[in-house]
């Protein structure tokens, strides 16, 4: 079995009125990692829409927040034992979750693995990488015994693709 651990670093004080979100995450990649065929670490950071942004308009050139980014590490001696970085913003978090219907845990370990998956090389480019990133953060939520995040809520969205 793979094992993967998490960094977890709080920089938004937001984040304060979610106290199991840290437990929610650690289990998140807890039930992900082992689809990972490296062992290491992932650095996870909860933050704010404006720090969320900053970093997608600088590594992605969108200027705007977006829920969750992802930064795969290089699979170098350098960055042995470090999968990559995840980065979360609260308030999109927060919006999604009053617009769908969704429970705020539920979502944060929705997008913790769907964050991870990106990590360790799926992607949703296309609509066959989509369609199989999509079955497996189900079975993946699934075996958290939290609901289908493609049928909570009579959910019709898709991973955007920038």
């Amino acid at each position: 079995m793979t094992t993967v651990t998490a960094d977890i670093v709080v920089e938004s004080d937001l984040w304060q009125a979610q106290p199991q979100a840290e437990a929610t995450i650690s289990a998140a990649i807890a039930a992900a990692s082992p689809h990972s065929t490296r062992a290491g670490e992932v650095s996870i950071l909860l933050a704010d829409d404006s720090a969320v942004r900053e970093v997608n308009r600088q590594w992605r050139g969108l200027d705007k927040p977006t829920n969750v980014l992802s930064f795969p590490a290089a699979d170098t001696p350098a960055t042995q034992g470090h999968l990559g970085d995840i980065v979360i913003a609260y308030e999109t978090l927060q919006r999604e979750c009053e617009s769908e219907g969704r429970l705020f845990l539920h979502h944060l370990a929705h997008l913790t693995v769907h964050g991870f998956l990106h990590l360790i090389g799926y992607d949703h480019e296309t609509d066959a990488q989509a369609d199989e990133m999509e079955r497996l953060e189900s079975r993946i939520m699934i075996a958290m015994n939290m609901p289908d995040p493609w049928q909570e809520a009579g959910a019709d969205i898709r991973h955007e693709r920038a």
